[in-house]
């Protein structure tokens, strides 16, 4: 079998954009919702819109729906402007977190329902309704009203309505927020797959960090109307360019100090009475410069007894989160500051290997954490 090619349109220079924003702001009065804002996405990515609420990226995807118009800038799809295209016209569809089912139809004549409006043939509605009960797993509810499914299956129904009509593009705002945890991490697999088959062009938005990363191809982080960062999950979160991306994905201790280069480290002073932190980085620091370390809990190792190596600080456990699989540990150094470290619960016990008010060292190597300017 032959392996599979790497799927990374946005590192070929001569890859088209299938949208594009060009130095796009949109305002509403004297409010700034999107600010200058330029962006590029491909065919065939999952896209993630990621941020708090107010942040704007609800309003890109209105404008790309063609609800909201911008005030500044173009917006492109597959080379053509498409600011003035009203929404019907667009090949674009848009599936809503309430999933706006006709509660006194079918399932499949909701699916149906675009398709009726639009003149197909019967025999060819039939058989692209059918080609997306089969997509989604629906067959055995084709009949049933909507209430008569669950929150999931409706989902799907949207999702099956969404896709009925072959669109280029599919906006998807907070699709599983309705659903509970675990059926909504079932899903998240489910929509990744659905869009692999059907080979759409999906946008997202969400709040939900782990939800974008597990499903986007590339995240854009957004803040106020702006873009903070742009790149492959395992990017943002491994190499996040700005302190409000590093704390906004997942879990990270931030430590504010200033750097010396030592050879190909730098060491940073970062409190009185502490060892400095040894890290490796490419970025440039001039002397006496302020920066910023980031450390995630899992890099980060907890011992009963001083280890010997880099980055090795004491401290004392003030707080224990327990999730299972893993064991969350707030070290409190004797400066005040907090550092967490993760322990896998590899082994079945109800005994914490560390407690309360354990006198403890925790460390991590000089390539764990990252330095950052901002």
């Amino acid at each position: 079998m032959a392996a599979s090619t790497k799927f990374a349109p946005w590192e070929d220079p001569g890859a088209r954009p299938m949208i594009r924003f060009e130095n796009v702001t949109k305002r509403f009065g004297s409010f700034v919702a999107i600010d200058n804002l330029s962006l590029d996405i491909y065919e065939r990515e999952f896209f993630a819109l990621l941020g708090p609420s107010g942040c704007g990226k609800t309003t890109m995807m209105r404008m790309l729906a063609g609800f909201e118009n911008p005030s500044e800038g173009n917006i492109e799809l597959d080379g053509a402007d498409i600011v003035d295209v009203p929404p019907n016209k667009r090949a674009v569809n848009m599936m809503f977190q309430s999933y706006a089912l006709f509660p006194h139809l079918s399932v499949h004549d909701n699916i149906a329902f675009g398709l009726k409006r639009e003149g197909m043939a019967k025999d060819k509605i039939s058989a692209r309704v059918a080609e997306m009960l089969r997509l989604t797993r629906l067959e055995k509810f084709a009949s049933r009203k909507p209430h008569q499914i669950s929150g999931g299956q409706r989902q799907r129904v949207a999702l099956a309505r969404s896709l009925a009509k072959a669109p280029k593009l599919l906006l998807l705002d907070e699709p599983l927020g309705a659903l509970d945890k675990k059926l909504r991490e079932e899903t998240q697999f489910e929509l990744m797959d659905i869009q692999e088959k059907t080979g759409t062009t999906f946008v997202i938005v969400t709040h939900d960090q782990e939800e974008a990363m597990t499903v986007a191809s590339r995240v854009a982080v957004m803040d106020a109307g702006v873009l903070k960062q742009v790149a492959t999950p395992s990017q943002i979160y491994e190499n996040p360019n700005s302190r409000y991306v590093a704390d906004f994905i997942g879990d990270v201790t931030i430590l504010e100090g200033r750097a010396r280069k030592e050879g190909n480290r730098y060491e940073l002073a970062w409190a009185d009475g502490q060892p400095p932190i040894v890290a490796q980085s490419a970025l440039e620091i001039g002397p006496g410069d302020t920066c910023y370390y980031a450390i995630r809990p899992e890099k980060v190792e907890i011992h009963h007894d001083k280890p010997e190596d880099d980055n090795v600080l004491q401290g004392k456990v003030i707080d224990i989160g327990y999730l299972g699989n893993i064991s969350t540990y707030h070290v409190q150094l004797a400066n005040g500051q907090t550092i967490r470290a993760q322990n896998f619960n590899t082994e079945r016990s109800t005994q914490q290997a560390f407690t309360w008010d354990d006198t403890v060292w925790v460390n991590w190597t000089d390539r764990c954490g990252i330095l950052l300017a901002n």
